[in-house]
């Protein structure tokens, strides 16, 4: 029986040298790591139902550079009370700089915020070679955002401490504490 070549099937795709290809790679990637996230936190439902919620927008997060724009406003103000929703669970976890630790869950979350980091790269080489509308730039910004203290949080739930990262790069600032009125 003759070897079936396959080649055929990804040639296509491989010949396309945009950054769009990449992108929409990307995306692809981070929106598996939040299927997968998604998986690790049944135990956690308030993070289990967001990251459902967000498992679709980062598939409209990759169309929407070669397709119609599927980012909106609206889903731009609802990923941020999320976000703000997390911050107000864990401000004093994250007033320096963490390690990327803790349980299956939470390290899948980090790797979820490292991938939403790359998709903003791979944008910004789309906005290279052709116009790119900033809320995509602001909604995957948020997202990597989100996703960090996401992952943070599922920790707190599962009573594991951040380690802090102390770098011998960077010097150390004090984070600034807001002030009350």
């Amino acid at each position: 029986m003759a070897k079936k070549d396959f080649r055929f099937l990804c040639y296509p795709y491989m010949r396309e040298s945009i950054s769009t290809v990449d992108f929409e790679i990307r995306t692809d990637s981070l929106t598996t790591q939040i299927g997968l996230a998604a998986s690790l936190t049944e135990d956690v439902p308030n993070v289990h139902r967001d990251l459902m919620e967000l498992l679709p927008m980062a598939y409209h997060l990759n169309g929407s550079v070669r397709g119609k724009l599927a980012i909106t406003g609206d889903d731009l103000d609802r990923l941020s009370a999320i976000y703000d929703r997390y911050v107000a669970e864990v401000k004093d976890r994250i007033e320096t700089f963490v390690l990327p630790q803790g349980s299956t869950a939470a390290c899948t979350l980090h790797t979820c915020r490292s991938e939403a980091k790359k998709s903003v790269r791979a944008l910004h080489k789309v906005s290279l070679e052709k116009e790119v509308p900033g809320i995509l730039f602001d909604y995957a910004h948020l997202l990597a955002n989100v996703l960090f203290v996401m992952a943070v949080y599922v920790n707190k739930q599962q009573g594991i401490e951040e380690i802090p990262f102390i770098s011998k790069s960077y010097p150390t600032k004090p984070m600034k504490k807001k002030t009350e009125e």
